[in-house]
């Protein structure tokens, strides 16, 4: 039986996380993926905390874990071969859970919340040279004997790597936002809403798209297709990626997800405003961005040499 399932985790503690669940629906409009990742890692760890607790898993035994109760798990976590990163958002995850818990039955969460996240190196965007981004671009259409399915692979790279769209951004066009303005209304992570500007080779890659593309269009149809009609989905624009960067001898690293880190790393490179980077992107916070400095440090080398008068 699955974790999600587990018969260990009484009813009342099961009925809790799908409140929770709901809750972060609602007020906190995670996406589907976000909510069965928290799903998969509560559900971890109330059926680690069943068997740990002597088969008591319900709310009150909760309400008592312990700081020794949260060690002896993210122990058991890295025996299972349960790396940092993962045991990290596993961690987040109960948290939160614990934070939302604890205000509903009224006890005091600090065992849990203070439990120390493991530290891992944070893992920086692998991005393509200006160069093999273009070459994504010139072989992306040669995947398929059919010119409107290349067409259509064009379109994607082409937002991708031209407007920074996350992939399930763009899979998420309907035909309503055809024909492309100059600027894209995007709602992304956490619902939030940004305005991404639309280059002219986008624009074109996508209404040559839509002139070859032979299925039917209506305003609340995905934009992007399959072969059958189906909504084109994420795998088969990463299968056209693999073949891509097989045929140009490119790393495993050059994804879809690789062409939005181009995007941000050679607007930075350009002397882009790492502000402004951060809103095309959709970032909720800076930080985040400012992983793309780190990748850019040739550059600044180059710019602090040229100009600073002690260079």
């Amino acid at each position: 039986m699955s974790r999600e399932g587990s018969l260990n985790i009484p009813p009342g503690t099961r009925d809790a996380l799908t409140l929770f669940l709901d809750h972060k629906r609602a007020l906190d409009a995670a996406s589907e993926n976000t909510i069965k990742a928290y799903q998969a890692d509560i559900s971890g760890f109330l059926d680690f905390m069943a068997t740990h607790l002597g088969g008591e898993a319900g709310r009150g035994a909760l309400a008592r874990v312990t700081i020794s109760d949260m060690r002896a798990w993210m122990a058991s976590e890295r025996a299972r071969g349960i790396g940092t990163r993962s045991l990290a958002r596993a961690l987040s995850a109960v948290k939160s859970f614990y934070s939302w818990l604890s205000q509903q039955d009224g006890f005091d969460a600090t065992a849990v919340l203070s439990t120390r996240s493991p530290k891992f190196a944070k893992k920086l965007p692998r991005p393509l040279s200006p160069d093999a981004a273009q070459a994504v671009r010139d072989i992306a259409p040669l995947q398929s004997r059919h010119d409107w399915v290349g067409a259509r692979d064009l379109a994607v790279v082409t937002l991708l790597y031209g407007c920074g769209l996350r992939i399930s951004e763009a899979l998420g066009l309907t035909a309503a936002d055809a024909p492309l303005g100059e600027v894209l209304r995007i709602r992304g992570k956490g619902n939030k809403e940004r305005l991404v500007p639309v280059l002219p080779a986008a624009r074109d890659a996508v209404e040559a798209y839509r002139t070859l593309c032979p299925h039917p269009e209506a305003p609340d149809l995905p934009l992007f297709r399959g072969v059958r009609g189906g909504a084109l989905g994420a795998r088969q624009v990463q299968k056209m990626m693999q073949q891509v960067r097989l045929q140009l001898g490119l790393p495993a690293t050059a994804t879809p997800h690789a062409l939005r880190h181009s995007f941000a790393t050679h607007l930075l490179a350009s002397g882009g405003d790492l502000r402004a980077i951060q809103e095309l992107l959709g970032h909720a916070s800076l930080s985040t961005t400012q992983g793309y400095t780190a990748l850019d440090t040739s550059k600044l080398v180059e710019v602090y040499n040229a100009a600073h008068p002690r260079a």
